[in-house]
């Protein structure tokens, strides 16, 4: 066998192989033999039939195994002989492909394309200039604080002396039928709390549920435009009947010393509640600071440092935004299958954009790593365990099973290397202090889309990696049902 290596590109190297026709010939002949013995042929006993015979019935079949028994090695040994490290499957082409020969008669010539990771360049990161702004609190966001936490105080009171008017709260059990199939599954609800006038509350709910009483029923119809937030009911005419269970107000306790010191969470007064919610935000603007400075870091990384970065990397990194985001459209209530092909494109060609950052600022970090000496010990690895069992309320034994059935223990190695690859590329940047700006001011004006309208109350939770400060609570939050 004969093999020769050309650089296609830093990412790309092209080995062309003629084997020898020896090498076919004897696999030709073995492969030959095998359907030979096994075959079936009319006229003949089975296993007895004329090798040629075997052959011109089996031609495709033999062909086919004949290739298959001689490529794949003769690729791994080229792959080994030119000290390759292959990151995704070779891709072979053969020569002449129509004609080739697998009885031994002549060589057979292919082009192997193998796709390796280029050789990364020292990146310049020493002295890499980057600002820190930090967000100044206002005080609308103590007082909003506050005012949350006021409102989880705030209680029902029933009202049973006039009928219900805009700003009260109405608890009913809904039942809504679609009007183009009543026969269908019923929307029902129970418990349902109406607070009338509310924006975020359908206006057809509130109408229709003004100047009721406890144990009213009331039956109206609403009408959902095309483009109403909830897929289910987009365009949609539903016949609702609402059973009244009660009618009440909202009341929010006084804000005052009194309320604080009840809270019994150890602050003097209502100014000590103000000071601290402030000290909390000012941290944590701190630590919002410090993520946007890395951001920006490695930001400024990829783009001062350009080089090919692999095929197949970028593209297993966009697939996966690309199930995220589809993951994302189906937790909304987006059914995938009638979503537009050319908006799956579009989507697909920004996360490839997007993909061949991540994948270069990895490799990028994975270098600073290098060149840095970082290490990640058992010690390490104890100490981040320790912190998921914290957060996910578990224990160190129960994560590294779960792990180790995963593989995931070295993803957490990865994690950390990443994260002390970080440190350093701070540690070795010029940072200067900044005025805070909004990055949005300056943006062009864009409309806003008119807000969704619901039916009912809703609790939506956001995942972040900092949590922003909440005033401190004295029992946990109902959980929803």
């Amino acid at each position: 066998m004969k093999s020769e290596l050309k650089e296609v590109s830093p990412t790309q190297r092209e080995i062309h192989l003629t084997i020898d026709p020896d090498a076919i010939k004897n696999a030709y002949a073995k492969v030959s033999q095998k359907y030979a013995n096994a075959a079936s042929v009319p006229g003949f006993r089975k296993g007895y039939a004329p090798l040629d015979v075997v052959r011109l019935r089996f031609k495709d079949e033999i062909r086919s195994d004949v290739l298959q028994q001689v490529l794949p090695p003769a690729v791994s040994e080229a792959i080994q002989q030119h000290e390759l490290q292959p990151i995704a499957e070779p891709h072979l082409h053969i020569d002449d492909v129509e004609n080739v020969k697998v009885n031994g008669t002549q060589p057979i010539e292919l082009h192997v394309h193998v796709e390796v990771m280029p050789e990364i360049p020292t990146p310049n990161y020493d002295g890499l200039e980057v600002t820190r702004r930090v967000k100044p609190v206002e005080e609308g966001e103590v007082e909003d604080l506050i005012a949350a936490r006021l409102n989880e105080f705030s209680a029902l009171i029933p009202i049973d002396d006039r009928p219900s008017k805009e700003s009260d709260t109405v608890i009913v059990d809904l039942e809504g039928t679609f009007e183009n199939d009543p026969d269908g599954e019923p929307i029902t609800a129970k418990d349902l709390e109406v607070k009338l006038g509310d924006e975020v509350i359908e206006k057809a709910f509130t109408e229709n549920l003004i100047g009721v009483r406890q144990d009213d029923e009331k039956h109206f119809t609403v009408a959902y435009p095309d483009d109403f937030s909830s897929t289910a009911l987009a365009g949609k005419t539903v016949h609702y009947k609402a059973k009244v269970k009660s009618v009440g107000r909202m009341e929010t306790p006084e804000l005052n010393d009194e309320w604080v010191t009840s809270l019994d969470e150890g602050f003097e007064s209502l100014a000590d509640l103000r000071k601290k919610l402030r000290l909390d935000l000012e941290t944590y603007a701190k630590v919002e600071a410090d993520a946007r400075l890395r951001n920006n870091a490695i930001a400024k990384l990829i783009e001062e440092n350009s080089f090919e970065v692999p095929n197949s990397l970028i593209e297993s990194q966009a697939r996966n935004l690309l199930n995220n985001f589809a993951r994302d459209l189906q937790q909304r209530g987006v059914d995938l299958n009638k979503v537009e092909e050319d908006f799956l494109k579009m989507a697909y060609s920004q996360m490839r954009t997007q993909a061949e950052r991540d994948v270069r600022g990895a490799m990028l970090l994975e270098k600073i790593g290098d060149l840095e000496k970082v290490e990640i010990t058992d010690a390490d690895v104890d100490a981040e365990l320790s912190n998921m069992a914290d957060h996910y309320r578990s224990t160190v034994d129960e994560i590294r099973e779960n792990l180790e059935k995963n593989n995931g223990l070295d993803q957490v190695r990865n994690n950390l290397r990443t994260r002390k690859a970080i440190e350093a590329l701070i540690a070795k940047a010029k940072i200067i202090e900044g005025e805070w700006v909004d990055e949005k001011v300056g943006e062009p004006k864009v409309e806003k889309a008119e807000k969704p309208k619901k039916t009912a109350k809703a609790k939506t939770t956001t995942a972040a990696k900092t949590e922003k400060p909440k005033t401190p609570k004295k029992k946990a939050a109902k959980e929803s049902k």
